[in-house]
């Protein structure tokens, strides 16, 4: 079973490998792609199914033994990022592979954008098995690189200016990420996660310190979380809809992933949880303050996508089993419901011409389909009972709520006022662009808003619509019933959550796992 861990990273390596083999042909690029995702998310459930049922997995790269060699690590948290991440990047790729049929390559250019797409693909799944910083480092890289490409495809002056921004952006992130990795090797003489949890308390408090927020903050940009947000809502509206609707499910949460890690293995203790707790109040405030702002739906998601970042950031602030546990369920709520959204999103835009709640009108009417595609999203998103937003949002507040200090309480507070927030931002979108006529799009409402977009308003409602292929419609109602179905089977997913909680809740877990004959003081074995 061990052997199925580096498929995780070779499957999507030897697809991209693939696609560029067989060049400018866009229906074999098109069938490979398809099928190393398959066959990644076949292979995460057989891992999920086995670290939650027997063990987890951890291998030797090469046969050295860490901290010596390089180590690939699949506990639950791992595996269940694994499935959900596989579930979401094979629908936007279905969805992408509809667009690209109908369009041919004005919006996605196969021969680019196949090969990319999995390189991506391959950097998620590094960051999720890496059991050393240096290759969650390199999994961050990777990310990087691929996004860049991806977030600029069409060449338009937009999207290569969010895509410097997204890059400069990432790039400072990954240069205190990297200088924490030097120091923290200079200081300890090692980057494996399991080793430096051993021998984290060596340094002095003050270092210790300097280290973690050095960390946190190379991962909150990474994540989001306020005030280190301020690059996102500008740099994914201007993606094609596939990529943004995958940037939106799975980049932040690869970084609220590696803070997971930090808070619960490498830096255990309670001495930043309160400064995390405040973080998490005002990313969920101002993300869901944004939101409520804008007057474009893409724009509207992408600070939704911030405030609901906070959510995560609480459930790991806590510093409990049942806090990580509500974070993680959190997670894999988010990246469905999120992606799902942005899916929803580029329906519009292809049915109505535009993103924008001032220009579109009766789609209720004229598209009854993509109205319920989007309706029920964001029911969910708004944590409306008995979706899987409510469970994961009541699970998050139960955990606070045991806290039970004045802190505590306002965090829950913001969370249930944030969560009315982001029901308002998405009821108004359903009310201008699917309840409203068209004949109404041009009254005192649009005239109000006016004056908040970029563009002037269009004299058409649906101006530059296009036919939607079934394929696009397809993949986000499947993406719809992933999201129903985290509801239905809530208690089992809420089960695994769980057990990864605990498991993380501390280092010693973690520490076994990579080094099964340590010793109770931690000492790695010979």
């Amino acid at each position: 079973m061990t052997a199925l861990v580096p498929l995780v990273v070779l499957v999507p390596l030897l697809g991209a490998a693939l696609t560029l083999v067989v060049g400018r042909r866009p229906r074999p690029q098109r069938i490979i792609a398809i099928g190393a995702l398959v066959i990644e998310l076949v292979i995460g459930i057989v891992l999920l199914i086995h670290v939650d049922q027997v063990a987890p997995l951890v291998m030797e790269v090469g046969g050295w033994q860490a901290p010596f060699g390089i180590v690939l690590v699949v506990d639950r948290l791992a595996a269940l990022m694994i499935v959900v991440s596989a579930i979401v990047l094979l629908a936007v790729l279905v969805f992408s592979v509809g667009q690209g049929l109908a369009d041919g390559d004005e919006e996605t250019p196969v021969s680019i954008y196949n090969p990319t797409y999995l390189i991506l693909t391959t950097g998620v799944m590094v960051a999720f098995i890496a059991g050393d910083l240096f290759n969650l480092y390199v999994g961050f890289e990777i990310l990087l690189v691929s996004s860049y490409v991806l977030i600029t495809l069409g060449g338009t002056e937009s999207r290569i200016r969010a895509g410097v921004t997204y890059v400069v952006v990432s790039l400072l992130s990954s240069l205190l990420f990297l200088a924490s990795i030097a120091m923290i090797y200079g200081a300890l003489g090692t980057v494996t996660i399991a080793q430096i949890a051993q021998r984290i308390d060596e340094l002095p408090v003050d270092v210790q310190i300097l280290l973690h927020v050095m960390l946190l903050v190379a991962f909150g940009i990474k994540a989001a979380v306020f005030p280190l947000s301020f690059w996102l809502p500008d740099s994914y509206p201007t993606a094609p809809a596939p990529v943004t609707a995958a940037f939106a499910g799975l980049l932040t949460k690869i970084g609220v992933y590696a803070i997971i890690r930090v808070e619960t293995v490498i830096f255990p203790g309670p001495e930043l949880n309160p400064a995390l707790m405040v973080l998490a109040l005002l990313t969920m405030v101002v993300g869901a303050l944004g939101a409520v702002a804008q007057a474009d739906i893409k724009r509207i998601l992408s600070f939704t996508l911030v405030s609901h970042i906070g959510y995560m950031i609480l459930g790991v602030a806590l510093g409990t089993a049942e806090g990580t546990a509500a974070a993680i369920f959190y997670i894999v709520h988010h990246i469905v419901v999120q992606t799902t959204l942005f899916l929803a999103a580029g329906l519009i835009e292809r049915e109505a011409g535009s993103t924008s709640i001032t220009r579109i009108g009766g789609l209720l009417a004229s598209a009854p389909v993509v109205a319920a595609l989007f309706f029920i999203p964001a029911l969910n998103l708004g944590g409306i009972p008995p979706f899987s937003g409510f469970l994961g949002k009541l699970g998050l507040f139960q955990a606070t709520a045991q806290q039970g200090d004045a802190l505590a309480y306002a965090l829950i507070g913001a969370g249930a006022l944030v969560s009315l927030l982001t029901l308002y931002a998405l009821v108004r979108v359903w009310n201008l662009a699917f309840w409203r006529s068209s004949d109404a799009v041009e009254g005192d409402e649009s005239r109000l808003l006016r004056s908040v977009e970029e563009a002037p308003l269009s004299t058409s409602t649906v101006s530059g619509a296009r036919t939607t292929p079934r394929l696009m419609t397809l993949s986000t109602a499947g993406m719809v019933v992933v999201g129903i179905g985290l509801t239905v089977f809530a208690g089992p997913v809420y089960g695994v959550a769980t057990r990864a909680g605990e498991k993380l809740d501390g280092p010693g877990a973690y520490i076994q796992m990579v080094f099964p004959l340590s010793t109770e003081e931690g000492s790695p074995r010979d």
